[in-house]
């Protein structure tokens, strides 16, 4: 009986080592990726008239025209995303994308009533939840950035 354990610890062992192998292999390119249709998708969204974070941007950039602001940040978005799908223009899209992500930090301290539910930073609303998932995007851009010499 001892057998047949070790036998399905061999399999499971060997399964997990090709799984892990195909997403070592896959899941940079997959990254990559992912992170470039969402920059897409988002930055199309402005220039159009449609993104959720409309709101958000023009109050928080108050010292521009929103018209003149929104629709730049969208085009810089979109940029961004397919600087991403280029391989040679990745760290360009690193480095917009950098400049970026310092702007949507902005709400944090500019916007307090908007991101922090009572005031408590510990409490965010949907509003500081947006803005708070960009440590991932920002994690995901460090490790695209750390493949760019490959």
């Amino acid at each position: 009986m001892a057998k047949r354990g070790t036998s399905l610890n061999k399999r499971f062992d060997n399964l997990d080592s090709k799984i892990v192998n195909w997403m070592k292999k896959e899941g940079h390119l997959f990254l990559r990726y992912s992170l470039a249709v969402i920059f897409i998708w988002f930055g199309i969204l402005k220039p159009l008239g449609f993104s959720p974070a409309l709101d958000l941007v023009t109050k928080t950039v108050y010292w521009f025209p929103p018209e003149t602001f929104v629709p730049i940040l969208g085009w810089w978005e979109v940029i961004i995303g397919i600087c991403l799908l280029y391989k040679p223009l990745i760290r360009l899209g690193i480095f917009l994308m950098a400049i970026q992500m310092a702007g949507t930090f902005l709400p944090l301290i500019l916007l307090p009533e908007i991101v922090y539910t009572n005031g408590n930073p510990f409490y965010l609303t949907l509003e500081g939840q947006y803005i708070i998932k960009n440590l991932v995007i920002i994690g995901a851009a460090m490790v695209i950035g750390s493949h760019a010499r490959d």
